[in-house]
């Protein structure tokens, strides 16, 4: 079996036997959208502007105009920072009875194999 190259973050864990197992193709890039999206830009020593900083929009309003902000954001920092995958759609949408919330729905495409995958965070806005 030939398992697909793998990039940072290798965040492998000793198991029982001591040995490492690093993460799938799959895996290796849902930590990384994790990492991009969740890092803003200025907080990595020597790439000052790696990341997408999702956390500017904490205190925002939960509008129409700052939904497409945090979409061009995310389309942004993942077609930068992520080139194993190509991003095929991202929705922002209301969470009902919470009205400070939002769900993000990110849908790419991995680039080498084809499959199409779906990350999805909550966050709270504020006003």
């Amino acid at each position: 079996m030939i398992q697909e190259p793998i990039s940072w973050p290798l965040l492998a864990v000793p198991d029982a036997n001591g040995q490492l197992h690093y993460p799938t193709l799959d895996e290796s890039v849902r930590q990384s959208i994790q990492i991009i999206l969740r890092t803003r830009p200025g907080e990595r020593l020597q790439r000052q502007e790696f990341g997408g900083g999702l956390q500017v929009f904490l205190h925002q309003p939960n509008t129409l105009t700052t939904h497409r902000r945090i979409h061009d954001t995310i389309v942004q920092a993942l077609e930068r920072w992520e080139t194993r995958i190509k991003v095929e759609r991202v929705e922002i949408k209301e969470v009902p009875e919470r009205p400070t919330w939002i769900r993000v729905e990110v849908m790419y495409r991995l680039r080498r194999t084809g499959v199409i995958r779906q990350l999805g965070l909550s966050m709270e806005l504020g006003g």
